[in-house]
């Protein structure tokens, strides 16, 4: 059925796609769809290119060396709205995943009494030196994740902190040379400081907010618009890996396996492995089987881009000041999230499609986010660096 699909008008303008990825758990979608042999399925030949930074990332896909990525979703607004370089127009193909990522404190920290947020607040407020975090990308998912939860605890990430970006697979060494008190990453690097000894997980990203979007599958809008039937494919191919990835243990196994070799991801399969399963242990002597790990697939919920979803990146980034001044949010969201390409690959692949483009949340702090009144909901917090009118 796919083959025919793409032998008459539809059939892919570019045949080869050069796919940048981070060495991060969460590319496991896109590793598959190669490695399996999904890509072929649908007409289309996965070029695998691994980076070394979020900033390398962006810096590829704006210069036309990588044609799509799985890139960090705030990393693609921030693009969009010209923030920290000029506004270049992107797309988001898909979700890649949700949930599984997490905030590691220092050993060092955990020894002075600080095994939580309200401890670290209290640290915080008492101590006599700032605290140094580290994220990944100044717009990126963990960036925004590190300073929601900072702030819940009242924490304010901008003048109570100092705040450094590091490659995720620099994030264990760093906080073991003691040159960081914690830092907010993908997977592994977490259950690597865990399995090293350096760090303890004190928060995941589920517990911020249960079900958040992870990675997305993005492109320059100049190359989905110019490739629109491979870009197709291309989401019907990570769209069958993930529903793989997501069937059994088994299969989870197999991508660990696969995830760990220097070609992707070159970490210890153990640390791979334990939280592809949701099997945690902080490294304080608890132990837990997570009842919302990363998912890939979902029936198609972790994969459909809704709107909401990157409306609620854009509110973060106008609420620390990232983002300067208002947009019209859902207008923004609408332009880059591709839903009517992705429905059309999501029929090819036979993966239900949400018929909602907005959906609702409640986070850590319970507050609620559904995509509605993006100003007020600026407004409500308590802790931001936005002034905003009638705030």
């Amino acid at each position: 059925m796919a083959h025919a699909f793409i032998a008459g008008s539809d059939r892919p303008e570019k045949t080869v796609i050069r796919a940048g990825f981070m060495p991060l758990t969460d590319c496991a979608s896109l590793v598959m769809a190669s490695v399996l042999g999904l890509d072929d399925k649908y007409g289309i030949k996965l070029e695998l290119a691994r980076q070394h930074s979020w900033s390398g990332m962006r810096d590829r896909l704006l210069q036309g060396e990588i044609d799509a990525a799985h890139v960090l979703y705030g990393l693609l607004y921030g693009v969009e709205n010209g923030i920290g370089s000029p506004p270049t127009r992107m797309a988001v193909l898909m979700n890649l995943s949700r949930n599984g990522q997490a905030i590691t404190l220092s050993r060092a920290l955990a020894r002075q009494g600080v095994t939580d947020l309200g401890t670290l607040a209290a640290a915080m407020r008492e101590g006599t030196r700032r605290y140094t975090f580290a994220h990944t990308f100044p717009t990126g998912n963990h960036a925004l994740f590190l300073y929601y939860w900072l702030a819940a605890g009242g924490i304010d990430p901008v003048r109570d902190a100092q705040v450094v970006t590091v490659p995720p697979s620099q994030m264990a060494v760093n906080l073991a040379a003691g040159h960081m008190d914690g830092f907010c990453a993908g997977e592994p690097w977490s259950a690597r400081a865990q399995l090293d000894g350096s760090g303890f997980t004190v928060a995941t990203s589920q517990d911020i907010w249960r079900d958040h979007p992870g990675k997305a599958l993005g492109a320059t809008a100049a190359f989905v618009d110019a490739n629109p039937h491979a870009c197709r494919s291309l989401i019907a191919a990570v769209l069958e890996a993930g529903r793989w990835l997501d069937e059994s243990p088994a299969h989870r196994d197999v991508a660990a396996e696969v995830l760990s070799s220097p070609a992707y991801v070159n970490a210890d399969r153990r640390a791979i492995a334990a939280r592809l399963h949701g099997d945690y242990d902080n490294g304080l002597g608890k132990r837990w089987i997570d009842p919302d790990p990363v998912r890939f697939h979902d029936e198609g919920e972790a994969n459909f881009p809704y709107l909401s979803d990157a409306m609620w990146f854009m509110t973060q980034h106008r609420r620390w000041g990232l983002l300067r001044d208002d947009v019209d949010y859902s207008a923004v969201a609408a332009r880059v999230n591709r839903v009517g390409l992705y429905r059309e690959a999501a029929v090819l692949a036979g993966v239900p499609a949400s018929s909602s483009l907005m959906r609702r949340s409640v986070l850590m702090d319970g507050k609620v986010w559904d995509g509605l009144e993006p100003d007020v909901y600026i407004s409500s917090f308590p802790i931001r660096r936005t002034a905003l009118a009638g705030a």
